[in-house]
């Protein structure tokens, strides 16, 4: 008969994924794990598989948090220029009070894991194709709106300020100064007028 499992499964998961995001796939090691978690090696094991696989449902978790708050943002934000404005200042905010100055999960496993392990290289290929459709509508909804010029491109600003929000998320890792990073977003908001 196989036994009930003493633990919520949600909750182990968001915090590997806590861990992960903190230390690095590579810095985390199965003890680390096991402690963390509170769970036996063996329930880890049964329930989330080997190392690789519980990282890659961790990493999964975020993608899906992280990227269902700024697909709602952009949702219900009717401003375009507002809605950009209060994605980057919710994202320098985050920075600034993190005192484990974590950064983004993505980025950083993008900066640890690639190049050499393809299977992360697809799914980070496919977050980022992602994020770039993500911004770039909500450009074209702002140039559908009048409240973007419509010579602008929205292909090159959504991309734009993409690489933009991922760039401020890693130099709050080294520097959380939020002036300095309202400066940048000001600056780099500054494409939409």
């Amino acid at each position: 008969m196989p036994r009930t499992k003493q633990f919520d499964e949600k909750e182990v998961l968001n915090k590997a994924m806590e861990l992960f995001w903190e230390k690095g796939f590579h810095a985390t090691s199965m003890q680390d794990l096991v402690t963390q978690l509170g769970i036996n090696r063996a329930s880890l094991y049964d329930t989330f598989g080997d190392k690789e696989a519980l990282f890659e449902a961790a990493f999964q978790l975020y993608r899906q948090t992280n990227g269902g708050v700024i697909q709602g943002l952009f949702e219900t934000e009717p401003s375009v220029k507002e809605g950009f404005q209060k994605l980057f200042q919710m994202a320098i905010d985050e920075s600034v009070q993190d005192g484990n100055r974590k950064g983004c999960f993505v980025v950083n496993t993008i900066t640890e894991l690639i190049p050499g392990d393809e299977k992360i290289q697809s799914l980070l290929l496919e977050n980022t194709i992602n994020y770039e459709k993500l911004f770039t509508a909500f450009v074209q909804k702002g140039i559908q709106n009048g409240e973007i010029n419509a010579i602008k491109n929205p292909n090159e600003i959504g991309l734009m300020l993409y690489a933009l929000f991922n760039g401020i998320r890693v130099l709050a890792k080294v520097d959380p100064n939020p002036e300095k990073l309202k400066s940048i977003m000001k600056s780099g908001l500054s494409v939409l007028d």
